[in-house]
């Protein structure tokens, strides 16, 4: 008889999302007269910006011709899709990334759980906590992280770095080795950064310990602050400790046509083996590339045009995280985020839990945010809202928040 995978029986209820999903079909076939604002998940309401969706037109057009007309695209992307991104995001930064050094993928979620299968099973894995589920659940998936303890909603082999407000919600290198490191900033879901400075400390650390570094900058579009990285390869010596994450989904709205990529170095090495070379083959064998036309539409992302366009919608949200912030302060809330990345990261009320506070604004205000318990166990007692609503729902949940 067949055998199922058995770690996935180890996952506690549903994807954090997900569950937040069933609620809120939940309360709206119950109340279908009330009007609900969704601040919870972080997707984008702001439409393509104009140079995308003119490349995404002639991209279609070039499809319908048989001179072209693009089939499958190269495993690992379209050649002016990564110098275009070499040129703009490192090589402008200073940053010694070549072209041939990045892979192409459909979002940085779906790397950031497929990235664990270049590592052995036996390799112990640190994460802030909180932090994006995705790190911790796929690793679950893969039988690396050990027993779960339901009453510290912990596993036994995870590394936690908490990120608290004594911290200033960056966290601490850990006190036991670890394999491999998560770190993302502009942090989901804090909104936190660190300075190069600070980052560049991990960089050193990993170097000497042999780690390797998982570096999610999913947000960097959002930084505003001076001394705060973009990227990890900012820091010296980055080359042979850090993988990074990217994606189009938050800078340029693509959460509705995915694209994203991963960066690998070809110094990246265990021992003699090179995670360049394992990273490409896996990539090679189960993923087929992002489409043709998307992969423009990311080009037009770079054109003068595309950033200056982009610059306004980054803006827009990041006006709209002012707004919840400013509004919640005011409120009497203690709140913090919000400057780096569109995330307001705020301590839930009367020693609320987060999922009771979860369930005391979606029934009082009809509006929907993310319990900081979802995150990880050091999120308990805190709850994100996100910028990406609409300027109009954005004042009116905070308005309704304000009269609760």
């Amino acid at each position: 008889m067949f055998k199922i995978n058995d770690n996935y029986l180890k996952l506690p209820g549903s994807y954090l999302f997900s569950t937040i999903g069933k609620k809120v079909a939940a309360f709206t076939e119950a109340n279908p007269d009330k009007n609900i604002i969704r601040l919870g998940i972080g997707d984008v309401t702001q439409p393509l910006a104009p140079a995308i969706i003119t490349a995404l037109h002639d991209a279609v057009d070039e499809m319908s011709d048989a001179r072209t007309f693009h089939g499958y695209a190269p495993d690992l992307g379209y050649e002016f899709l990564r110098s275009a991104i070499a040129r703009n995001d490192y090589e402008d930064r200073g940053c010694s990334i070549a072209a041939d050094e990045i892979f192409i993928s459909d979002g940085a979620k779906c790397d950031s759980g497929n990235i664990q299968e270049i590592f052995s099973v036996d390799n112990k894995i640190a994460v802030c906590d909180p932090v994006y589920p995705v790190y911790v659940d796929t690793n679950v998936m893969a039988g690396r992280t050990g027993t779960y303890n339901a009453g510290t909603e912990t596993w036994s082999d995870v590394i936690y770095m908490p990120c608290t407000a004594e911290n200033n919600f960056a966290p601490e290198l850990p006190k036991e080795r670890p394999d491999i490191i998560y770190l993302c900033f502009p942090n989901n879901p804090t909104g936190s950064t660190i300075t190069k400075d600070q980052l560049q400390v991990w960089v050193d650390y990993a170097n000497k310990e042999g780690a390797v570094i998982i570096y999610d900058a999913a947000y960097e579009a959002y930084i505003s602050e001076e001394n705060v990285p973009h990227s990890i390869y900012e820091c010296v010596g980055a080359r042979t400790c850090a993988i990074e994450l990217r994606s189009f989904s938050k800078n340029a709205g693509f959460t509705g046509t995915r694209l994203g990529f991963t960066v690998i170095p070809k110094e990246l090495k265990a021992g003699d083996v090179s995670l360049h070379s394992l990273w490409a083959r896996r990539h090679g064998t189960k993923y087929n590339g992002a489409p043709y036309i998307i992969q423009k539409a990311g080009e037009a992302v770079y054109t003068p045009q595309g950033k200056e366009q982009l610059k306004q919608q980054v803006s827009y949200y990041m006006n709209n995280a002012k707004v919840i912030f400013d509004g919640l302060k005011d409120a009497g809330y203690t709140v913090s985020g919000g400057v780096n990345a569109p995330y307001i990261w705020l301590q839930t009320p009367k020693g609320m839990t987060s999922w009771e506070f979860f369930d005391y604004l979606l029934e009082k205000a009809n509006v929907v945010g993310t319990p900081g318990s979802g995150f990880g166990p050091s999120g308990e007692g805190y709850f994100r809202l996100t910028a990406f609503g609409s300027y109009e729902n954005t004042v009116a949940a905070i308005d309704r928040i304000k009269k609760m």
